[in-house]
C-alpha cells in the first residue's frame, strides 16, 4: 500500500554568492493518514526546510511530495503551518484571525453562517471560545498559539504542520498545550509532521520519531518507532520500561552525532 504522504528521494540546495550549500540529501519517508511524526536534530540539519518544502513554501532541488498520489509544489489548504511565532493579524480579533482562514478556504462551499459556526467550533477545539473578541495582544503566548492552531484546523487541512509550535512557551504551559494536541489528534485523527529540539515532547506524542543527521547534506539517520499505547498521560510515562527506552534511544542518536561534529 502506498503512503498517503511520501517524501521522495528530496534533495536540497541553495546558492547564494555563487557559493552552493547543500542542505538534505535523498530524504525519504512515507507518512500514513492519521499519522503523527516528529522529525528531530541538531540545528542547522534541515528540519525547517523540510517541513517548508512539504508546505510547499520552498522548492526542492530534486525529488518530490506526494500527498494522496499528487505531487504537491507550492502552498495549499491541504497542508496547513503552525510556527513559533503564532503569525497572528494584531488588528483582528481572536475570531477574525480564524475567520480569515475559513473565509479563504469555504467562501464558496460554506454560507455566511456555516462559516461562522464552523470558526466558533475550531475556537472551542482549542478552548478559546470564551476570547473570540480579544485582539492578540491582549492574551498569553500560549493562548496565541492556541488561536493559531485554531486557524490551522479551521482550513481542515490533510496535513497539519507544526514547526516548534511550542518552543516559546513557559514549561507549565508547554506541557498544557502538548495534552491539547494529543487530544485533538485523537479527536480528529489528522496526519500531524512536527518539527522539535525536545525529546520528551517527541516521545510523548509521536507515532515515530525521525532522527535527522547534522548538516550539510543531512539524510534521515534513523527512525524510531513509539509503541506507546493512546491515551497517554504524561505523568503514567515518567516510569513507562517502553517511554524510557524511546527516549534513550533518542539521546543516544543525538549525542552520537552531537559527538560526531565535535570530533569533526
Amino acid at each position: 500500500m502506498s503512503a498517503y504522504l511520501q517524501l521522495d528521494h528530496i534533495d536540497k540546495s541553495f546558492t547564494r554568492g555563487g557559493a552552493t550549500s547543500e542542505v538534505l540529501r535523498q530524504v525519504s519517508l512515507g507518512i500514513a493518514k492519521g499519522e503523527y511524526v516528529s522529525i528531530i536534530g541538531h540545528s542547522g540539519c534541515g528540519k525547517s526546510t523540510l517541513l517548508n518544502i512539504v508546505a510547499g513554501l520552498t522548492p526542492v532541488s530534486g525529488g518530490g511530495v506526494i500527498l494522496e498520489g499528487r505531487e504537491v509544489n507550492s502552498p495549499g489548504p491541504d497542508r496547513a503551518v503552525v510556527f513559533q511565532n503564532h503569525s497572528l493579524l494584531p488588528w483582528l480579533s481572536v475570531y477574525d484571525n480564524v475567520r480569515l482562514a475559513v473565509d479563504k478556504v469555504f467562501s464558496g462551499l460554506k454560507s455566511r453562517a456555516e462559516r461562522h459556526d464552523w470558526t466558533l467550533h475550531n475556537l472551542d477545539l482549542v478552548q478559546m471560545g470564551h476570547a473570540r473578541d480579544k485582539r492578540p495582544s491582549e492574551i498569553s503566548g500560549g493562548m496565541k498559539q492556541r488561536v493559531g492552531i485554531a486557524r490551522a484546523l479551521a482550513m481542515q487541512p490533510k496535513v497539519l504542520l507544526l514547526d516548534e509550535p511550542f518552543g516559546a512557551l513557559d514549561a507549565l504551559t508547554r506541557a498544557h498545550l502538548q495534552d491539547s494536541v494529543m487530544q485533538i489528534h485523537a479527536n480528529l485523527g489528522n496526519t500531524i509532521i512536527m518539527i522539535t529540539h525536545d525529546v520528551d515532547e517527541a516521545v510523548l506524542l509521536s507515532d515515530r520519531i525521525v532522527m535527522m543527521t547534522n548538516g550539510p547534506a543531512a539524510h534521515i539517520g534513523e527512525v524510531l518507532e513509539v509503541p506507546l499505547p493512546r491515551p497517554r498521560r504524561r505523568l503514567e510515562l515518567v516510569t513507562d520500561p517502553t517511554y524510557l527506552k524511546c527516549r534513550e534511544a533518542v539521546l543516544k542518536f543525538l549525542y552520537e552525532r552531537h559527538r560526531f561534529v565535535e570530533a569533526a
